[in-house]
This record gives C-alpha cells, structure tokens and sequence, in this order.
C-alpha cells in the first residue's frame, strides 16, 4: 500500500481561538442549503417571471418563433468559450449558473429597470422620442452590465479556487452575457414576428428577416463583447496579490466602466446617420473582438508555458513522471492521453485523465501564484488537496501521458535542470521515489536519512 509524504501541520487560527480538533460552525450564509438553494430558488422564479413577461409581449407564437431563432447562435458561443477554457476548464456549476443568471435574473432586471427608467424620463420631460433615445443610449448600458457583471462578482467572491486569472474571468462574463443575449433575442424577433403579422411582411424583405440578420448573423457576440472587458478587470484582479485592495476594486469597475461604454456607443451608433451602425460596426466592434481574442489565445498559451515552468518540481519530487510537465504543457499531447485511456480503459478513465490533468494545472498555477507572493493563507491546504488528487488517478493517467509524451515528443529531453534535494525550492521538496524495504516496490517520498529543510511554501 502506497504511503504520502507527511505534510507540513496547517497553522490554526492567530491567537489560538479555536483549539485544533475543535468543531467549526459555518455562519449560515456557508451552510450548503443556503449556498446551494438560495441561487437556484432565485433564478427559477426569475425564469418564470421573464418567461410571462416575455410572453406577454410577443404572444405564444411570437415567443415561439424567437425560440426557435435566437437559440442558433448559443451553442457556438457556449463552445467557443469552453475552448477558450481547455487549459484548466473551470466546473459546468459555475457555467450553468452565469448562462442561467443572464438569461433570467439579469434579463429581468433590465426589463423593468430600462422600462421604469423610460416612462420616468418620458413622463419628466414630456417627449417620449427623447426618452427612449436616452433609454437606449445612458440608462440600458448602466442597468444592462450592472446586470450581468453580478454573476461574474458572485463567482469570483464565492468561487474563488475557480476564478484565478483572466481566462476564468472572460469565460464566466461571455457565458453570462451569451444568456442574457439569448433572452433578449427572444424579445426582439418575438416582436418583430409579431410586426410581421400585422403588415403582412414575409421572406427576406421582413422586420424578422432584418432582425436576425442584425443580431444573429451579424453581432452575436455583441453582448459577450461587452461583458468580456468586465471579466477581464475581475480576472486581472484575481491575479493581483489580496493585500493590493484597491487595485482588485479598481480593476473590476475600469472594467464595467468600459463595458458601459462599448454597450452605450454599440446602441447609440443609429443615432450616427444612414450609415452609423456599419461605421461602429467596422471601427470598433470588429477590431475590439479581434484584439478581445488575441489577447485570451495569447493568455492560455501562457497558462501552458506556465505549466511546463512549474510542474517540473512536483516531477522531481517523485508526484508526477518526468515526461509529464511536457504533456501536461501541450493541448495536443493532453488530448493524446484521454483518447488513449478512453480506447483502453474506457470513457470513465478518460474523464479520470482530464482530471488529472486539470488539477495538475491548478496546482501549477498555484505554485506561480505562490512564488510571486500572491498566493493565499489556504496554500498549504490547496496544495495538499491537488496533489492527493494527482495520487487518487496516477494509476489510469500515467500510462496515458506517457503514451502521450511517446507520440508527440519521443526524442525531447527534460526541459528542466537537475533538481537536488539540498536545493531551496517551493512546495513539497522531496527527492524522488525511495525503494521501499517491505516490498521493493518505490513510492515517492522523502528520504529518512537527509535532513529536511523547513518548510516555508512562501520562499521565492
């Protein structure tokens, strides 16, 4: 029976409130009923009533024929930002909810704040043409990605393991805003049918026709583009250290400020002449999606040379194979691997693959965090945490990233130098596998005769 390296003692509480072994009380906002139902409960009565809102505007085969359209371009988006998401693909949880807060919790909370803000200004000054121009241009930006950039507030204070840098951030805001989008969608070409009917319009030449065109084919990533530069400030903000609390506020709202900005110039460009909404079209939307990609491509492949820079360690410390800081570095090499245990030892050792390399990952990234000083008081837990992980699957993923290493990369040799027990190093130090004198088979752990330095996860 394999045996783990003994791990450093977590320090209790300062001032020794709590004795160790002592229970710990959750405050009730912690409890899972309230963690776990409270949002639920939320989001399903903000569906019902958008729903009936929804419904009432456009009428049952308005609603319908929306549906039916404005759910064409979600599954694209949804792939596209789960690709983005590869390198260390957060949980479906957290996707769920930011596509279900945006697509009805934010969706209704534009709906009655755009329509109560409106009448207020129409009623105000007495010209209802002001109001709804001003509506659409001032107030639906503010409300709109206040709205959305909720969901990403919530994921990053309450799911902050899963919220590490801007990748997390650009994932969560653009799957948010994919569900408001879809919501909205619904309402426009709903009434545009409904249009439709009345004048008698059919084919190329109908508002419904025009519309789909504008919002579907044209700007489906209108509102992920928006909501995008608001994920970006939190994730930038995730990146910065905790003690640095006003750069990780100030971040998030540059962020929504220019969030605001995009939305309010993307909604007043009719208001820019005959030819206004191409103009905007051509000179922001299409180079800001452009740079707004660049910039998320060039981040994950620096995730991945940071997962080849970090792991090494972990490697010579016995937890993972030499090969595998490289696999684990290469998208093409890590889907190698979970075909390999999918053909060979089923779908189930696939998923244990991806596992395994996810939280090889996360364990990369936090040692990257921790080396520049911007890891947390959990370090030492989170870190114990992935590598027993790691452990749990070695059994299905090893010959499955060594499969891999085989096929992408037979002739590369370790891009790391030699690693030596006396070396000051970060994270568990140990030396490689130590034959074991009960049964000759080797376990990765620390040899009992060298002495062991103490052990300060934050030494540079």
């Amino acid at each position: 029976m394999a045996t783990f390296p003994a791990y450093p003692a977590h320090p209790g509480p300062p001032g020794g409130e709590q004795a160790a072994g002592a229970p710990r009380h959750p405050h009730w906002w912690q409890r899972p009923w309230v963690r776990y139902g409270a949002p639920t409960t939320l989001l399903a009565l903000s569906g019902l009533v958008i729903l009936a809102l929804v419904r009432r505007q456009t009428g049952t085969e308005g609603f319908l024929v929306g549906l039916g359209l404005a759910v064409l371009p979600v599954p694209l988006l949804l792939a596209a930002f789960r690709w983005l998401d590869r390198v260390e693909p957060g949980p479906w949880r957290n996707l769920i909810f930011a596509f279900a807060w945006g697509a009805c919790a934010a969706a209704l909370i534009a709906i009655v704040a755009n329509s109560f803000a409106t009448r207020w200004i129409a009623t105000a000054t007495a010209d209802p043409s002001s109001a709804d121009t001003l509506g659409a241009t001032v107030i639906a930006p503010i409300v709109e990605e206040s709205a959305k950039a909720t969901a990403v507030l919530l994921v990053f204070l309450f799911r902050r393991r899963d919220f590490t840098g801007i990748v997390d951030g650009v994932v969560v805001a653009g799957v948010t805003a994919t569900g408001f989008a879809f919501t909205e969608n619904i309402l426009y070409l709903g009434n545009a049918f409904g249009t439709d009917q009345l004048s008698g319009e059919r084919g190329l030449s109908s508002v419904t026709a025009a519309t789909f065109f504008v919002r579907v084919v044209m700007a489906p990533f209108a509102h992920p583009l928006f909501t995008v530069f608001t994920g970006i400030g939190f994730g930038v903000a995730a990146l910065s250290a905790e003690r640095r609390r006003l750069r990780r506020v100030l971040l998030p709202l540059a962020g929504l400020l220019l969030a605001m900005g995009m939305h309010a110039m993307w909604n007043g460009s009719s208001s820019f002449g005959e030819y206004g909404f191409f103009a905007v079209y051509g000179t922001f939307m299409v180079p800001a999606f452009g740079l707004l990609t660049f910039l998320v491509i060039w981040t994950r492949q620096r995730e991945l040379r940071t997962v080849r820079a970090e792991l090494p360690a972990y490697a010579a410390a016995g937890w993972l194979t030499p090969p595998e800081p490289y696999v684990l570095g290469s998208m093409r090499a890590r889907r190698i691997a979970r075909q390999y245990a999918a053909h060979h030892f089923g779908r189930a050792a696939a998923r244990s693959v991806a596992r395994y390399e996810a939280c090889a990952t996360s364990l990369a990234f936090l040692r990257h965090r921790g080396r520049r000083g911007r890891a947390g008081a959990d370090f030492v837990v989170r870190e114990r945490e992935l590598l027993q992980e790691l452990w749990r699957r070695r059994e299905v993923a090893r010959p499955s990233l060594a499969y891999a290493a085989r096929a992408t990369a037979p002739a590369v040799p370790p891009p790391w130098p030699p690693y030596g027990h006396g070396q000051g190093g970060y994270g568990y130090g140990y030396v490689p596998a130590q034959p074991s004198a009960r049964d000759g088979r080797s376990y990765p752990g620390p040899d009992p005769a060298a002495p062991r330095p103490a052990y300060d996860p934050y030494r540079p």
